[in-house]
């Protein structure tokens, strides 16, 4: 059985994170992808650690892909992608706001050699507003979104999520954009043009801070591992590191008394009667389940825990996440061979399914390696290839598809 989005040709003219994560997942559910890169390449191809002269992080997130270097400063380079426009169902892209109208390849330019596309706009904070020519990145949308001030411990300095929170919401934010108004094609016979933000797709994550603000004025604020609305529900300290806890249920609260830290006196403490009460009194909360969790590593509460059936676990590093026997079954570390770096591990996909959804097919693209491949596909001659790459209007590898 093919996958779903088998013959569905997307171009991508996307850089750094959000717009590649986006067509990343497009080209796992089965979609034609070409990267369309500068003659100098994703600025991400120069990210450490390069293995043989390749990225490692472009590598992993650029599978399932095809990669045209192409100068899009020149009308040849123009023209090159309106022929591969008028032949792709999906176009992407990130620069920033003005850039694809002054390059004469925004939607108005595309749609007019065909009509049913759609196209996908990326961008700092949108395409319109007061900031709406303002480029933007991760750790400013974060920082904008409120996310910085509500993250890390209270008292202390605003802190950046670990990961590009903003740039993945923005990337799964145009990913269910592009399925749906897909779907509306096939349904309707009309395309679309859609478009969202680093900032937009970030707030639109903050869901209980955004009730809680609207409906009582509530200000969120840095609150460590703790959750705003339930305790106990957070990390705590262990013998060797720290173990996670969520109890804050009635029923779970009383089997994490009874049958994990074995403290019943608490279940008849007026300030842990019920879950608001426990989150009013959280600093005490922690500290008398600290002073018992200290006592053993924190294997031996994760046990506990999985014995009275209370959500828990252990707080890993990185590497113990990727070795973890779950990690591990699940297939999160997958295995591929690169053409420059050789044997390489990728992360695995994330949706399981009884049928074909989603592959990894083939690792990320060297610079320009499909170049010629896909400008032949796109109608140019051989003697056109050839002259393109010698006037420097585009780049090859020369390396085999």
């Amino acid at each position: 059985m093919p996958l779903p989005l088998e013959g569905v040709r997307v171009l991508d003219l996307t850089n750094v994170m959000a717009g590649p994560y986006c067509t990343m997942v497009l080209g796992d559910l089965g979609a034609e992808v070409v990267k369309l890169e500068s003659l100098e390449g994703d600025s991400t191809r120069h990210f450490e650690p390069q293995v043989n002269g390749e990225s490692y992080c472009f590598a992993v997130l650029n599978r399932n892909k095809k990669s045209i270097a192409v100068d899009l400063k020149s009308p040849q380079g123009k023209d090159i992608v309106m022929k591969l426009a008028a032949r792709s169902d999906i176009v992407i892209e990130n620069f920033r706001p003005g850039v694809v109208k002054k390059l004469g390849i925004a939607y108005d330019d595309l749609k007019k050699l065909n009509p049913s596309l759609i196209y996908a706009s990326m961008s700092g904070f949108g395409q319109t507003g007061p900031y709406g020519r303002k480029g933007g990145f991760d750790i400013i949308a974060q920082g904008m979104s409120g996310v910085m001030m509500m993250t890390g411990y209270p008292g202390g300095r605003p802190a950046k999520v670990g990961i590009a929170m903003n740039d993945i919401a923005c990337g799964v934010t145009t990913l269910y954009g592009i399925l749906g108004a897909f779907i509306g094609k096939l349904r309707h016979g009309q395309g679309q043009y859609l478009e969202t933000s680093l900032l937009e797709a970030g707030l639109a994550w903050s869901i209980w801070e955004f009730g809680a603000y609207f409906g009582s004025g509530e200000l969120p604020t840095a609150t460590g591992t703790r959750h705003r609305r339930s305790a106990p529900y957070q990390a705590f300290r262990s013998q060797d590191g720290y173990v996670t806890v969520g109890a804050s249920g009635d029923k779970l609260w009383r089997a994490f008394v009874t049958q994990v830290v074995e403290q019943p006196q608490w279940l008849v403490d007026p300030r842990f009667e019920r879950n608001p009460l426990r989150v009013k009194n959280a600093d005490a909360l922690e500290e008398l389940i600290e002073s018992i969790l200290v006592t053993q590593p924190t294997a031996h509460w994760v046990a506990k825990l999985d014995a009275a059936g209370v959500p828990g676990g252990p707080v890993y590093t990185y590497d113990q996440t990727l070795a973890d026997p779950q990690v591990q079954h699940r297939r999160m570390v997958y295995d591929i061979d690169h053409p420059v770096i050789g044997p390489m591990k990728t992360l695995g996909l994330p949706l399981k399914s009884d049928g074909e959804l989603t592959q990894i097919r083939k690792p990320a693209p060297l610079h320009g390696q499909h170049t010629e491949e896909v400008l032949r596909e796109a109608g140019y001659s051989d003697s056109q290839v050839r002259g393109l790459l010698a006037e420097g209007v585009v780049k090859s590898t020369g390396a085999k598809a």
